[in-house]
């Protein structure tokens, strides 16, 4: 384990190019645990040391129907096969691009990209484009770029001026949101809100946006990165009925494979073509749209959605019962059932379980989410059940409670 841990921190900053793969990211200060894996399946994967591990967290979300699901990786062998890029675009380009439009509400354009931080930027600099303006009231992590860096804490290297025009709200705040838009006045060119944020927001909250960016010329932007083919293959959007002008979408919709996409309406994407500039060498290789094919013919033959639901639901309620059986106290549950989370009293003590739970063959994530994916069957369950009990009685036997 310190081996792949030493041998990457001393040739990656960090020890890893995903923060959240961090060592202290993933079990917190002082946690020890496995930093690297040599194979996944399912909802599986073997660490560097050998151990199998269940994993809950499904790398960071991006993968809900299984890894390396056998559907999936037929698309991915083809497409590979005839060659990924070329200097012409691929017809899967425009095909994935059609299935989406079909999909989710607001789509009547896509641009695809490979990461959701280029998504969501992308989404902005199209609303200021469309719009002419500047300010952008955000609720969120919207990733990594000099715009959005405020929503972690202003790392070195963000110069004030990239974020000056970006005003951050609460969550789920009617009146701060009110008043932000107010005091942008006629420079505000769009609202970007992470809709669902550990809970679904009011029905209030987001009609209030909508309608908001309706009386003020504004474009209403949504990242559906968690949400979209997670609560409904069409995002949030399509479970609240409320329509935004824009839209991203990545992590599940490619099963963990790199591919992001900014969708919404055609006279506001149409700002792609001639008011700004959007482009990404590899944003139309075939891999990863071909990943998305095979998600997409998931969702078309099955309840991708309402399966997830259903085995998420029986996820929390395991650790649940684990928790309630347990006797110790100070850690909750909270979220819902397709994204939750473990809630802990100290910092010391979710270290304390991450570790433990990992000794018995679970790995849950620190914070949020664990997540749901088609390929945490019965045994999964119980195995998630038996490594969340085991560690949280340990952890009460010795003086964890």
């Amino acid at each position: 384990m310190s081996d792949w841990r030493d041998r990457a921190e001393a040739v990656i900053p960090g020890g890893a190019s995903t923060g959240s793969k961090r060592a202290e990211a993933l079990y917190g200060a002082g946690g020890d645990g496995p930093t690297h894996f040599t194979a996944a399946s399912g909802c599986t994967l073997v660490s560097a040391d050998g151990e199998e591990l269940v994993d809950c967290t499904m790398a960071l979300g991006s993968v809900a129907i299984g890894y390396a699901d056998d559907v999936i990786t037929q698309h991915v062998i083809a497409a590979a096969s005839a060659g990924t890029v070329a200097g012409l675009s691929s017809t899967l380009e425009v095909e994935v691009a059609e299935r989406l439009c079909d999909l989710i509400p607001c789509a009547e354009q896509v641009r695809f990209l490979k990461s959701g931080a280029e998504a969501v930027s992308a989404a902005v600099r199209l609303a200021r484009a469309a719009t002419g303006r500047s300010t952008v009231v955000a609720c969120g992590y919207f990733g990594w770029h000099d715009w959005s860096s405020d929503s972690v804490g202003v790392p070195a290297g963000v110069p004030a001026g990239a974020r000056a025009d970006v005003v951050r709200v609460p969550f789920d705040d009617d009146e701060a949101l009110r008043r932000a838009v107010s005091a942008a006045g006629s420079d505000l060119a769009a609202i970007v809100l992470e809709p669902v944020i550990e809970r679904l927001p009011s029905d209030a909250w987001i009609r209030s946006a909508r309608a908001l960016c309706d009386s003020t010329g504004a474009v209403l932007v949504f990242d559906e990165l968690k949400t979209g083919f997670r609560l409904r293959t069409g995002g949030f959007q399509e479970l609240s009925g409320v329509e935004p002008d824009l839209a991203t979408f990545g992590k599940a919709m490619a099963n963990g494979y790199p591919l992001a996409a900014v969708v919404g309406r055609a006279a506001i994407m149409d700002a792609a073509r001639e008011r700004t500039w959007i482009s990404s060498t590899l944003a139309g290789e075939t891999i990863a749209l071909a990943a998305a094919s095979g998600v997409l013919d998931w969702h078309e033959r099955a309840e991708v959605c309402e399966s997830l639901a259903e085995i998420g639901g029986e996820m929390r309620r395991a650790v649940e019962s684990a928790v309630r059986s347990s006797g110790i106290g100070g850690v909750e549950v909270v979220g819902l059932d397709q994204m939750w989370l473990l809630r802990f009293d100290t910092p010391e003590r979710e270290t304390d379980f991450l570790r433990r739970a990992l000794g018995h063959g679970a790995l849950f994530k620190r914070g949020a989410y664990n997540y749901a994916a088609l390929a945490h069957d019965d045994d999964a369950l119980f195995a998630i059940e038996r490594a969340a009990s085991t560690a949280l009685v340990e952890m009460r036997e010795g003086g964890g409670r």
